[in-house]
This record gives C-alpha cells, sequence and structure tokens, in this order.
C-alpha cells in the first residue's frame, strides 16, 4: 500500500465556489464546539461555520460515560494527576503538555460550569468526585453515567447563544484544500510551506460537493474506533480528519497506540459495544474469571484498578488461557442504591437484557476505545501544515503518551480549545489572510455504484483484519499478513472511489484504508513493548 495517498483531483479549471469563512470547525464535539465558542466570543464580527457529518449533536463526545479528570480537592494535588498520566503513559508523554492541561484543567472546568454543565454533588457545597483506573485520588467530575452527554449539550445550547456560529449537520467533509488543489503541485511531508485553504465537504442531502474556504481550519473529527469490528465507538468514528490530513502531508504518529477497553458489555455481534465505565471499577466492582476468581490481584498491585492497557491485555490473556468469549464485572457487593443513583444508563441496559446486577455477575470483553496516536500538533494546537489546526482525539498533543488515563480525553480537548483560541486572538492576522481561487469539486466521469455490498464487503473486511490480527496483542507475522491483506483491499477501494460518484460509505472506506494503513506500519516500527502496544516479538 502507498503511503502517497493523495485525494481525487478530478477538479475544473480554478473558480471561487461555494461559501468563504473566517473559521471552518471540523467536528462537533467537545473539542470543535469549545473552540468555536471561545473564537465567536472573541470576535463577534468574525464568521465561524461547524461542520458535522451527522446530527449536531452525534460526536464521541456523547458517548463518554466517565467524566472529566481534573484537580479539584484540596487533598489532591497537580502533581498527582500529572505523575498518575506520565505513569499510565508509560512515560512516553511530553511532560511539559502533561503539566500545562493538568495546571490548566480547573480554570477549564470553572468555564464549562459558569457555561451551563450540571455535575453530581455529594453534598450542597461538594462535588461528588469519583476515582478511575490508573487515578491516585478521587478527582472525576461526573453527570452520572452520561458526562459526555451533559457537556455535548451544554456547549450546543451555548453555541445557539452565539449569532456568529453556524452549525451544518449532515455535512461531510471529504478532504483539506491545499497547494495540491491550487497549484496542481505534489506535496511531501516534511514541506515547510503546505498552508490550508478551508475543505472541500458533501452536502449528505444533496450529494453535492461545496468548496469552503476559510483563513482558520480545524480538524475536531474524534477518533477511529471503527477500523476494528468491536469498538465502543459510534459509527461515525472511522478516523476522516487524521486521513484528510495524512493526505494532505501532515505529521501523524503514534497510531500504534490503540487503547483497548477492558469492559464493554459482552453482547456478539453489536456494534457499537455497549461501553461499561471505568467509573463501575472505581466504585468497587470486581473482575472475575469464568471460575469466579479476582484474576488482578495477581496481575498488578492495583487489581482492578490498573491503568486500562493492563487490564486490558490481563483480560485478553484470561480469556486465551480459559477459552473463554469473556470475564465478569461482579457488582453484587456494591451498596445497590448508590448504584443506581450513580450508573442509571447501566442498570437500564443490564436489566433490558435479563442481568439483575445485584444477583448476576456482568459479562464484559474488551473493545477498541480509543486512539492515543493522530495529528501531530503543538501546545497551540497548531499542525504542521500552515492555517490547520487540530483538537481531540483525532491529534497527538503529547498528552496521553502510549496510554490514555481514565478521563484525560474530554479535559484535553477543553484545554487545547483555550490554547488554539488563545493563539488565534494573539496572532490576529492569520484572520486577514488572503485566500486563492480554488477549483471546484468536479464528478464528471463518474457513475452511480451499482451495488453498495462492494463498499460494504471491503469494510467488514478492513475490521476483521483489524481485530484478528492487530489487537490488544500483535506479532511481526500478524501485521506482515494483516499489511498484505489491506494492500488488496486499498487497492480495490481506490479503483472503485476513481469511478463512482462519491458518496460517504466510499469516503469512510477510504478513510478507514489509511487508518489501518498507518497503525500497521506505524506498530511494524516499534521495538519495544510500551503502555498500549504489545508484541509477542519484543
Amino acid at each position: 500500500m502507498s503511503n502517497n495517498n493523495n485525494p481525487k483531483t478530478s477538479i475544473t479549471t480554478p473558480k471561487i465556489g461555494g461559501w468563504d469563512t473566517d473559521v471552518l470547525i471540523l467536528g462537533s464535539g467537545v473539542a470543535g464546539l469549545t473552540t468555536a465558542i471561545k473564537l465567536a466570543k472573541a470576535f463577534p464580527n468574525k464568521k465561524i461555520i461547524v461542520a458535522t457529518k451527522d446530527q449536531k449533536d452525534e460526536s464521541n463526545t456523547k458517548y463518554a460515560q466517565g467524566g472529566v479528570a481534573v484537580v479539584w480537592d484540596k487533598f489532591d494535588s497537580f502533581e498527582s494527576h500529572i505523575q498518575d498520566t506520565l505513569r499510565a503513559g508509560d512515560h512516553e508523554n511530553d511532560e511539559k503538555i502533561v503539566r500545562m492541561v493538568v495546571e490548566k484543567a480547573p480554570q477549564s472546568l470553572q468555564e464549562l460550569i459558569d457555561w451551563g454543565a450540571d455535575f453530581d454533588f455529594k453534598d450542597p457545597l461538594n462535588y461528588d468526585l469519583g476515582k478511575e483506573g490508573g487515578h491516585s485520588a478521587h478527582r472525576i467530575l461526573h453527570h452520572k453515567d452520561i458526562t459526555g452527554f451533559e457537556i455535548q449539550k451544554t456547549l450546543l445550547e451555548k453555541v445557539t447563544q452565539l449569532s456568529n456560529i453556524e452549525v451544518l449537520p449532515h455535512h461531510f467533509a471529504i478532504d483539506i484544500i491545499t497547494q495540491h488543489h491550487t497549484e496542481k503541485r505534489k506535496l511531501n511531508f516534511g514541506d515547510a510551506d503546505i498552508t490550508c485553504f478551508g475543505a472541500y465537504i458533501m452536502n449528505e442531502k444533496t450529494q453535492e460537493i461545496d468548496t469552503y474556504r476559510a483563513k482558520v481550519t480545524l480538524i475536531a473529527t474524534g477518533g477511529a474506533g471503527q477500523v476494528y469490528a468491536s469498538t465502543t465507538n459510534p459509527v461515525i468514528a472511522t478516523g476522516d480528519g487524521i486521513a484528510m490530513a495524512y493526505r494532505a502531508k501532515a505529521l501523524v504518529s503514534d497510531m500504534q497506540y490503540q487503547q483497548f477497553h477492558p469492559t464493554a458489555l459482552y453482547e456478539p455481534g453489536k456494534s457499537p459495544a455497549f461501553l461499561i465505565t471505568e467509573a463501575v471499577r472505581g466504585f468497587g466492582a470486581y473482575l472475575r474469571n469464568k471460575e469466579g476468581v479476582r484474576f488482578m490481584l495477581q496481575v498488578d498491585e492495583r487489581a482492578e484498578l490498573a491503568s486500562r492497557d493492563i487490564v486490558a491485555r490481563a483480560i485478553n490473556m484470561e480469556m486465551n488461557r480459559s477459552g473463554a468469549e469473556c470475564v465478569y464485572l461482579d457488582c453484587t457487593h456494591l451498596d445497590a442504591k448508590g448504584f443506581i443513583k450513580h450508573f442509571p444508563n447501566i442498570v437500564e441496559k443490564c436489566s433490558s437484557i435479563g442481568i439483575d446486577f445485584t444477583k448476576d455477575f456482568i459479562p464484559v470483553v474488551p473493545a477498541m476505545h480509543y486512539l492515543m496516536g493522530g495529528i501531530v500538533i503543538d501546545k497551540e494546537g497548531q499542525t504542521s501544515i500552515k492555517n490547520l489546526y487540530a483538537n481531540g482525539e483525532s491529534t497527538r498533543s503529547g498528552l496521553h503518551g502510549a496510554n490514555r488515563l481514565a478521563s484525560n480525553s474530554l479535559l484535553e480537548a477543553l484545554v487545547f480549545g483555550h490554547q488554539i483560541a488563545q493563539h488565534i486572538i494573539e496572532n490576529t492576522s492569520i484572520l486577514e489572510s488572503k485566500l486563492p481561487a480554488i477549483p471546484a469539486w468536479n464528478t464528471e466521469g463518474t457513475t452511480d455504484p451499482k451495488e453498495l455490498v462492494l463498499i460494504t464487503h471491503n469494510k467488514k473486511s478492513v475490521q476483521y483484519i483489524m481485530s484478528d490480527l492487530v489487537g490488544i496483542v500483535r506479532s511481526n507475522e500478524r501485521l506482515i499478513r494483516a499489511l498484505d491483506h489491506l494492500d488488496y483491499i486499498y487497492q480495490d477501494t481506490e479503483k472503485l472511489y476513481k469511478k463512482v460518484t462519491l458518496s460517504p460509505q466510499i469516503v469512510e472506506l477510504r478513510n478507514l484504508n489509511t487508518i489501518a494503513y498507518l497503525i500497521v506500519k506505524q506498530s511494524m516500527e516499534m521495538k519495544q513493548n510500551k503502555g498500549a502496544f504489545y508484541s509477542l516479538d519484543l
């Protein structure tokens, strides 16, 4: 598979078409909306467009259960949170970034609270701070077990109060625009002068692809969980932003680090998998094997509260040892009223499939959950491409290292939203830059696909190749086999891409091909086991 994955360029002579905006944000989760709100307030006369490929409230943020990690309690400390983050990341983190995020966390959380976010209280004066795996203190602010949903709702309500933000649901970004399009220039990784001028975006209702010129573009498209057959991520998580940035020759790294959440509800054939939040183990639940033994006691001194890479790998090894299809969460000894209060959605889900948590163990398996790698950004959220920023799970900021500490992801998006906005505020000349004429997208010579089954077949093939050969435990032989299989699918997809009218399905497949390729290639380059990456040959 070639890494010269250039975008489709069936375009006409240069002309200005579509829409112009000062800021174009791709994605409507916490990463995109936080940045949009801050910029809209700072520049009330500037236009901000937020384009999202599904409904405006559909994002990975919406499904985040656990909460936001922040030093809030007087008995906690920044240094403790910093050291927990570094330990979870196997010290592959950028310590300066870790310190920046942790130390700015209380300010970012207070701002979110001021915007209307509602977190659970223990008593009238104190928040009910949870504790999750890898944390040495109670520092998780949460809203029951739907914290992400609460934050998403708060941000969307805030957006409606700002008249210079326009949210475009069902608008799917196809490619970011660079000199590859404006000058028909061949770009290379490492070129210092690559500049982003906006993006080509498909209106999914009309199937038309329009040109959106922008002085500043932000990729906040979330993760890539759908590259695996079993994932907690929603169906929209197809790595679109990372793939677009890679095709434009932005630096992308650490793609070998995927975090498999240890405890997704075991329901064969269901995708996405229902997440049983880390906070359940923080509340006191035990992990047991099919014989009923608490196996984590022999694995790590923190037992069930070890970091996710350790717990997920231990579950995987236990399943391999016993031949069982799952392990179990034991909540039967916990305070039932307190459990129902904290985790009402988990209780409702379990009840819907006949599981009474007060009497029955909950069957769980690891599922792909979070990507630590992505588009390389600096402390201001700048990518290696001029005028292109990125935020959230689509980035490799340096915060997470080789493995994300629980509940640091929403925090990262909040803090970097501030960093990006502040950098633009301090460099307002970015918003005054001249934009070149940009070619309009042209679909001449393409036809509607006769059978979508060809696309869905290739997508499922990618997902099962990744799950079977590039999962929690890897080997050189598995990676080589995976690359061979993926190369065939890549070639087949590229032939299809060049001759059919574009649809979200073919673009998502192409993006998943890119993500899978990057994961495998960067896994092959690893020389030691670190954090979430584990190979039998190292």
